[in-house]
């Protein structure tokens, strides 16, 4: 293990801006026979493949891949239409044994696999950039810095579900995994140098190996301007007319917010309208798109209206972890002694080994230890701990020994 940066640095010269794929652009693959073509293609290639999806944020509700993208040795690039071609599992079954390459997998994993395209083995290009501690860990930024090429992000949020999607927009996407392999075996070189590639590829297993997380409770209260609202009654409108606007964004597959803006939301909540007309006067509900379901959110407020005290939403969601940590002062003067602790200790950790805190332990699990931390706070129990709460092998051996000192200095006082 070394504690110094990575002592390769940028490509030399001026960063080289690319605008076309070195083979051409390839035609979109949507039809049953380009499919199994590209499945041949693919099988017959060497070495990783990349792999990129695009979706449609902000424009749709679901969150499916509408494009995606591959290239491999030998193989060339393939620019997939999921919609045409919605079932890639003879893909997966030719690919089984190849590494994945993807920038942020996290984003793109989900929507692969309800295609049936999922990787065995993978490397994360940006979180072996933030193993690496770079500054910015975008793909242009890594690509640009240790490439020396640009690449041009002007289409990164538009929308996927168009049909047919513009040449310009096909361009930029075979150019997301134009260099992705190339860009891989320079960071695993870095991870290399640095001592880090065993870290990266215990994080890289976790990836693969990671379920979706359970449906969020109550996502209603993550409604934007939420802090605004004052008592049960108005988070009950809240709730009903967030709850309303989901339902229908769902059906038509539409985001929500191109629907009924947040601020619609919480301004009605605010005022709590008693008439039709009232709520059609309000500023956010004015527009064409609020307007066309007026009938809708006066129906989900006329619900929250007649709703009986006792079936008002609570001021904040149940939860089974630690209060907000800004509490801990008032409620329990030792956790927040030793969730200090435990912070500057693992801020000390990160520094010497070049990471992200948050990347050697997540904040969550840190403030669950200092809250409820093992009656003994040996190294092996907190170690337990952290296991418990997903921590890998490597971000154990960094931290348990220094977070069980931690704990220790501040246990509560048995009296």
């Amino acid at each position: 293990m070394t504690d110094q940066a990575p002592s390769f640095g940028p490509a030399k010269g001026a960063p080289v801006l690319l605008l076309k794929p070195h083979d051409g652009l390839p035609p979109v693959i949507d039809s049953p026979e380009s499919l199994a073509a590209t499945v041949e293609a693919f099988a017959a290639g060497h070495g990783p493949v990349a792999v990129d999806a695009e979706r449609a944020s902000g424009y749709r509700y679901s969150h499916r891949a509408y494009l995606v993208q591959l290239r491999r040795a030998g193989s060339g690039t393939a620019l997939i239409d999921p919609v045409r071609c919605p079932d890639l599992r003879e893909l997966d079954a030719a690919l089984a044994d190849t590494e994945w390459v993807l920038h942020a997998a996290n984003q793109d994993l989900p929507c692969l696999a309800e295609l049936g395209f999922r990787p065995r083995a993978l490397f994360d290009t940006e979180l072996a950039g933030r193993l690496l501690s770079y500054p910015k860990v975008g793909l242009g930024a890594l690509v640009e810095e240790l490439l020396g090429f640009t690449l041009e992000k002007g289409h990164s949020a538009v929308d996927w579900s168009t049909r047919p999607l513009p040449e310009p927009w096909l361009v930029y996407a075979a150019l997301d995994v134009e260099l992705l392999v190339e860009l891989r075996d320079v960071l695993a070189d870095a991870l290399d140098a640095a001592g880090k590639r065993k870290w990266a590829a215990q994080e890289f297993a976790a990836l693969v190996g990671h379920e979706p997380r359970e449906t969020r409770r109550e996502p209603w209260r993550r409604t934007s301007g939420i802090h605004r609202i004052r008592n049960r009654r108005e988070l009950a409108y809240v709730r009903s007319l967030w709850t309303a606007r989901d339902e229908a964004a769902r059906r038509r597959d539409i985001s929500p917010g191109r629907v009924l803006s947040d601020l619609a939301i919480i301004t009605a909540a605010s005022t709590k309208p008693t008439s039709r007309a009232q709520l059609a006067a309000l500023g956010p509900f004015e527009n064409r798109a609020a307007r066309r379901d007026l009938d809708l959110w006066w129906a989900a407020v006329r619900r929250a209206r007649e709703l009986a005290d006792e079936e008002l939403p609570e001021h904040t969601m149940p939860y089974d972890g630690p209060p907000p940590a800004r509490a801990w002062a008032d409620r329990d003067p030792s956790a927040a002694a030793r969730l200090a602790a435990c912070r500057t200790s693992l801020h000390a950790i990160a520094d010497r080994f070049l990471l992200p805190v948050e990347n050697l332990l997540t904040p969550d699990s840190v403030r669950r230890l200092a809250w409820d931390p093992p009656a003994d706070p040996t190294p092996e129990a907190v170690a337990k701990a952290l296991r418990e709460r997903g921590a890998r092998d490597w971000q154990v051996e960094l931290t348990a020994a220094a977070l069980a000192e931690a704990l220790a200095a501040h246990l509560p006082d048995p009296a």
